[in-house]
């Protein structure tokens, strides 16, 4: 199909899970064509060698792989891997170091309760899915649609700045995850996330007269259902934040919106298990994340929207897992990102991809296949931006490539499936939780301190005068624990759902 004679696409749909490397969940899909690992593709550590496994990966990790910058740089370029502040991303990549991280990172961990892994589970890391068994609903949609096998993650680390590249083509900086610092800076300022320009994709479309629409799925724990999305401003919780839940009557009106986010349920972000929740977080299960995109398509596919729709399932980041594919040099945002040390204690210049991450597309106009092309998150906003007419938001969506070339189909397909296969339900878990306790400290870093951040701006946003909102930055800086944690967010979730109408 000529540029010209593309369909018209008003809805771009984008469903993000997380922590999952592409050959975790897709080498064994049999989708002919993919470039994936094999069993040849190995690991050594200690004298032995660890071989990308057969298929049938665990479908919860007993513990977390680390996937902070310093993990990455590790796990690509063997345990003598070292980024050097301020100075190009390593380039002697062998995707070496998976295994050898694994069993030595303490970079999720607060205390040596969290143990590591057996040598045993040391091979967990490098197991790939049995993905037409284990995953029936991703493999679907992977073998109906377009599966991305080039799709990398925007930086080499851990959910937060990548999903912060995926609503504006940059992190603003931030290589890390969020800690406490993090939050008593933004609620001392008074304000969340904002990029270095000062705009978003959510910003770009409102100035556009476009609207757009996010939503949280709040089946599972209530901390977890806060979306991360909320932490940039200009999108305000609960006030821009839905439901999904409302999803399907929602679609069923009048729909407005060119860019639907959804976000899945993070499980306990408190205790630090992510048991839960539906994004698939390594520690946590598969299943309720495989009836998320289940539940997002069908209404989708059922909807008078589909023939003017485009979906995007994808994962954040790769989790720690391994991958068989190098990733390459990255254009740098150029958009006078601040290398605060507190948002980028290792001084990576964003001039690399992180590893490579599932990703499907998904449209009646879109034909089945593997797409080779190049992309990370930018090409979301860049996609976005071309298909509406709006201008770039800094260098990386820019120079990013876009998904309009696989609106293809001279016709909307009629063959696509309207009911996807069941999930298959995850095997019982260990009668032992583990979670943290609620006495333990708080980790120096983590999701648990961005959800805070965005229930802080909540409470701000909800106190009156300033005596109230320095109760609220003093409380926050008194948080010592995840039993603080959890009893205030419990206290200003209570708040919230007070204000809210009806």
């Amino acid at each position: 199909m000529s540029a010209t004679a593309r369909p018209t696409i008003e809805h771009v749909f984008v469903l993000m899970l997380e922590n999952r490397s592409f050959d975790n969940l897709l080498a064994f899909s049999g989708i002919p064509g993919i470039r994936h690992a094999s069993p040849g593709d190995a690991n050594t550590y200690r004298g032995s060698t660890y071989a990308v496994g057969a298929p049938g990966a665990p479908v919860a990790m007993p513990t977390d792989p680390g996937h902070e910058v310093a993990d990455v740089v590790q796990q690509l370029c063997g345990r003598r891997g070292a980024l050097v502040p301020w100075r190009s991303y390593p380039t002697a990549i062998d995707n070496s170091g998976f295994v050898s991280n694994y069993a030595t990172t303490r970079s999720e961990f607060t205390k040596d309760s969290h143990r590591l892994p057996e040598p045993g589970e040391y091979r967990d890391v490098m197991a790939c899915f049995d993905t037409p068994n284990q995953l029936p609903v991703l493999h679907q949609l992977a073998t109906e649609f377009a599966v991305c096998d080039q799709w990398f993650a925007s930086v080499p680390g851990p959910t937060w700045p990548n999903r912060f590249f995926l609503h504006g083509a940059s992190s603003g900086g931030w290589a890390d995850s969020p800690s406490l610092d993090v939050i008593k800076g933004w609620i001392t300022s008074a304000t969340k996330f904002r990029y270095p320009s000062g705009v978003s994709i959510f910003d770009r479309l409102s100035a556009a007269g476009r609207s757009w629409r996010v939503y949280g799925d709040t089946d599972g724990p209530p901390m977890g259902g806060v979306p991360l999305v909320a932490a940039i401003t200009g999108v305000t919780y609960p006030d821009d934040i839905h439901s999904f839940s409302d999803f399907e009557p929602d679609l069923a009106g009048h729909y407005p919106y060119s860019y639907i986010f959804i976000e899945p349920n993070y499980g306990d972000v408190v205790g630090g298990s992510y048991v839960g929740g539906s994004s698939q977080h390594p520690l946590d299960g598969v299943a309720r994340g495989e009836a998320l995109i289940k539940s997002t398509y069908e209404l989708l596919r059922s909807s008078s929207l589909w023939e003017r729709s485009l979906l995007v399932v994808a994962y954040d980041e790769h989790g720690g897992f391994y991958d068989s594919v190098a990733p390459g040099a990255a254009p740098p945002p150029a958009d006078g990102s601040p290398e605060a040390p507190s948002m980028n204690r290792r001084g990576f210049l964003f001039d690399h991809y992180g590893p490579r991450v599932p990703a499907v597309v998904i449209s009646p106009w879109v034909s089945r296949g593997v797409d080779h092309t190049r992309y990370d998150h930018s090409s979301v906003p860049a996609t976005i931006e071309r298909l509406f007419g709006l201008a770039p938001l800094t260098a990386r969506d820019r120079a990013a490539n876009d998904l309009r070339h696989l609106l293809a189909e001279a016709a909307p397909r009629t063959d696509c499936p309207t009911v996807l296969s069941d999930p298959v339900p995850d095997p019982p878990r260990p009668a032992v939780s583990i979670g943290a306790a609620d006495d333990e400290p708080l980790p120096a870093s983590g999701t648990v301190h961005g959800t805070l951040a965005v229930l802080a701006a909540a409470d701000l946003e909800c106190s009156s005068g300033a005596i109230e909102r320095g109760v609220v930055r003093d409380r926050i800086a008194s948080l010592r624990t995840r039993g603080d944690a959890r009893t205030y967010a419990e206290d200003v979730m209570a708040r919230i759902n007070d204000r809210r109408p009806g």
